[in-house]
């Protein structure tokens, strides 16, 4: 990046997505490291609690009704984005990356929804 550009990590509370990565805080939110702004703020929603939960709120809503109204097998069946939520069941694990990450072995979502 150029000499004095700003950098916001997002992805901060996951691990950070730069190799420069570091947590701060809202007390201390900014550091220069290799002549680059970074802002590296966990938890930056709350900052603004309010505006956060009503934008949690109505990005998550569907996929709880949908849960509440088809019960959860059916839920993850007709919605393949929901199904990609599910990272445990029953004692397996059903997301590939969680269980890569820890060498066990790994269920699709498909075959936990059936049983």
């Amino acid at each position: 990046m150029k000499s004095g550009a700003a950098f916001v990590d997002i992805s901060i509370d996951q691990g950070g997505c730069a190799e420069t990565s570091r947590p701060t805080n809202h007390h201390a939110p900014i550091y220069i490291e290799e002549d680059v702004v970074h802002y590296c703020v966990t938890n930056m929603p709350a900052i603004v609690p309010n505006t956060s939960t009503y934008a949690l709120t109505n990005s998550t809503l569907s996929y709880g009704l949908q849960l509440a109204n088809r019960g959860f097998p059916q839920a993850l069946a007709r919605d393949k984005a929901l199904a990609k939520g599910l990272n445990t069941y029953n004692g397996k694990i059903t997301h590939e990356g969680v269980a890569n990450a820890f060498n066990l072995p790994w269920t699709p979502v498909e075959e936990v929804i059936r049983s």
